[in-house]
């Protein structure tokens, strides 16, 4: 069995507080981008699509570098939070919130944007005619249609949260208990003498975890599938 020192538990919970959060933060606007990639037409639709994927193709820690620009203390936008609301990013887990959220949000939108493409719009057409509000038609069609997309996309987001480093460490740093996610627990481990075995059950806890997420998305879309199509298979 896995015991954990009280560090580890930390790193762990602190990690799934952080991937969770950023997950839950990207939703809303993962699906609205989804949405006007997939079913509207405009100037510089190109442009706004390379903008989402950004973080896939830019070094990481490039990318925690310029939200340290935007969103430090005296950043643009971090000194107007600071000013107006008291808030500060930078070095606290609610950073490394977003950090997970931003860098999780391309393939949140890439798996709901394929789910919207292969909404059948006759379906909508069908339940406004029928009289449907747009908001009833969003929770009784369009949702349950996209829901396979917005599983996987969300797990697949807090799997790229979980495992972050580069722009993590970057824009919040490696706080023990403030920040010091899985992933950064591992490197200090590594790189302090005798720090080996606190590094293995850290790799076998990583493992654990992408085991753990994988099985929950095969589950969740088995049970998404059944529930769309009436197979009881």
């Amino acid at each position: 069995m896995l015991e954990l020192t009280n560090a580890e538990w930390v790193a762990l919970s602190l990690s799934l507080k952080v991937a969770l959060t950023g997950v839950v933060v990207s939703l809303p606007f993962g699906f609205v981008v989804a949405w006007v990639l997939a079913r509207k037409r405009f100037p510089g639709k190109i442009i706004l699509d390379g903008l989402v994927h950004l973080p896939l193709v830019v070094p990481p820690v490039a990318t925690g570098y310029l939200l340290l620009v935007l969103l430090g203390v005296n950043g643009p936008a971090g000194a107007w939070l600071n000013d107006q609301f008291g808030l500060r990013l930078v070095f606290t887990w609610q950073g490394a919130a977003i950090v997970a959220a931003i860098m999780g949000f391309p393939l949140l939108v890439r798996a709901l944007r394929l789910s919207i493409e292969a909404i059948d719009t006759s379906l909508i057409q069908a339940a406004r005619t029928l009289g449907a509000s747009p908001p009833r038609v969003f929770v009784t069609v369009i949702l349950p249609l996209v829901s396979p997309g917005l599983i996987a996309g969300s797990l697949l987001a807090f799997s790229r949260a979980l495992g972050e480093f580069g722009a993590t460490i970057a824009f919040v740093g490696n706080i023990p208990g403030e920040t010091q996610t899985l992933p950064l627990a591992l490197y200090s481990a590594l790189q302090s003498p005798g720090g080996e075995e606190m590094g293995y059950r850290l790799v076998a806890l990583s493992i654990v975890l992408a085991v753990v997420t994988l099985a929950a998305s095969e589950l969740l879309g088995r049970a998404v599938r059944r529930r769309l199509t009436g197979d009881a298979l």
